[in-house]
């Protein structure tokens, strides 16, 4: 049986290879809140308390825009609902842990942990696997934070050429790239990317996220059962 410290550094060093494009996205984060009008503070708080980068820029965005507060937590709560999908998946793993746990794994249940550890649980035969989750969420967790306050440090400094804005999407890019192995997994990006980018434009309150997620359940659902039917 693997030491808890053992599986912990297996999930930094599983994760690590995502955290280039996430540095200037934290960058770009700082700067940005900053710009706007948040004091360094708010702006690590929100960081801290928050900690997802989509969400983050959301409310920046609709913030600067002069949405009403009730709009920016309904929206930051919409895009952040992809959560619920990550915890019903990992759910059978953490079944006999104490709620303590639970509770500080899900703090670090993020995108790039969530999809380098869901292989892991899911081969892995040891009890304690679950420490893989909380190194790979925790290497997100100190790479978001520093970059944050060094975006909020160097600020205007850096130029605009850079064109640091191209991480935000890149970021998510990174994490699709083993998915793209699979004829299924291809197929429902496409679906549940279509749905998005429709709805981005026409479904109320960005919960345009939450209807993406459950066709691209439903596509993931109906072609499991004709691959199987054939097989």
């Amino acid at each position: 049986m693997k030491k808890n410290l053992e599986i912990f550094f297996e999930g930094v060093k599983d994760v690590s290879p995502l955290m280039i494009p996430v540095v200037p996205f934290g960058l770009i984060f700082g700067i940005l809140a900053i710009d706007i009008g948040f004091s360094p503070l708010a702006t690590m708080g929100m960081s801290l308390i928050i900690f997802g980068g989509a969400s983050q820029i959301v409310l920046l965005q609709l913030f600067s825009g002069g949405a009403s507060s009730i709009v920016i937590i309904s929206s930051v709560g919409a895009v952040n609902s992809r959560h619920l999908l990550y915890g019903a998946v990992v759910s059978e793993h953490l079944s006999d842990l104490r709620l303590i746990w639970k509770i500080i794994i899900s703090y670090f249940l993020i995108d790039q942990a969530f999809a380098r550890s869901n292989d892991y649980l899911k081969k892995s035969k040891e009890k304690n696997k679950y420490f893989h989750l909380i190194g790979g969420g925790a290497t997100c967790w100190i790479i978001w934070q520093s970059t944050t306050l060094l975006g909020i440090i160097v600020g205007e400094s850096i130029p605009e050429k850079l064109g640091l804005s191209f991480a935000v999407p890149l970021t998510f890019i990174a994490i699709l790239v083993n998915d793209f192995r699979k004829i299924i997994n291809v197929l429902v990006i496409i679906v549940s990317g279509f749905v998005a980018t429709i709805g981005f434009n026409y479904i109320p309150y960005k919960a345009y996220v939450i209807v993406a997620s459950f066709f691209g359940l439903l596509t993931a659902m109906i072609l499991t059962k004709l691959f199987e039917k054939n097989e």
